[in-house]
């Protein structure tokens, strides 16, 4: 049974708006509930490969090698200016009013995916973070850790979806009028961008 303040920490933590909620929120906002939903499995599966990684030790390997977390941080850097390219260049506001442009389910959960997966911090904070509360009595930590970090995921998906369905509350009023989608497409895309150069100046430590 997780700890009280593990799940205080896990909720504090998932609940604080990153590039997986902006994306999750652009999503439901500009293409409707069923593509958020897409939007929210795909990166809480992006967590997966970095809860992997702190579990078999990978992640002492990225935040051991510079070079390691250099090619990761700057992979995730290009992939997250090119989401801000893409929703400055679509020609009008998204094609908001084109109810036949739905995009397909996998192509929105690769994209959430990827924006997890292209995240060194991530890995290095799963390193850290979940050993701490796994009991130092457990007869087999690796288990504990992967019950923590699974229950890390479902709590992510919720909150996402959460996220998610409360955007797709407003699309009627964003695509009712082309001025308050088109401002906020740019503010979307200025997000994407201030959060790939943050990840761009970011440290292992």
């Amino acid at each position: 049974m997780p700890s009280t303040e593990f799940l205080l920490t896990s909720l504090i933590v998932v609940l604080i708006p990153g590039t997986g909620v902006l994306f999750t929120v652009a999503t439901g906002l500009f293409l409707g509930r069923r593509a958020s939903v897409y939007a929210a499995a795909g990166c809480t599966l992006g967590i997966l490969p970095s809860l992997l990684a702190s579990i078999t030790g990978l992640a002492l390997l990225v935040h051991a090698s510079a070079l390691a977390f250099q090619l990761v941080k700057y992979a995730g850097v290009a992939y997250l200016l090119y989401l801000a390219w893409g929703m400055l260049s679509s020609s009008g506001p998204l094609q908001l009013k084109d109810e036949g442009r739905e995009r397909r389910g996998g192509e929105i959960a690769l994209k959430g995916f990827l924006i997890n997966i292209l995240n060194p911090k991530l890995t290095v904070f799963f390193l850290a973070f979940l050993p701490q509360f796994v009991p130092s009595n457990a007869a087999a930590p690796t288990d504990a850790m992967i019950t923590l970090g699974l229950i890390f995921m479902l709590m992510t998906l919720v909150v996402f979806l959460a996220y998610g369905l409360l955007a797709t509350a407003f699309r009627t009023y964003v695509i009712e009028s082309e001025r308050v989608a088109t401002i906020a497409q740019r503010v979307v895309a200025g997000g994407f961008a201030a959060m790939g150069l943050r990840l761009a100046f970011a440290s292992r430590d």
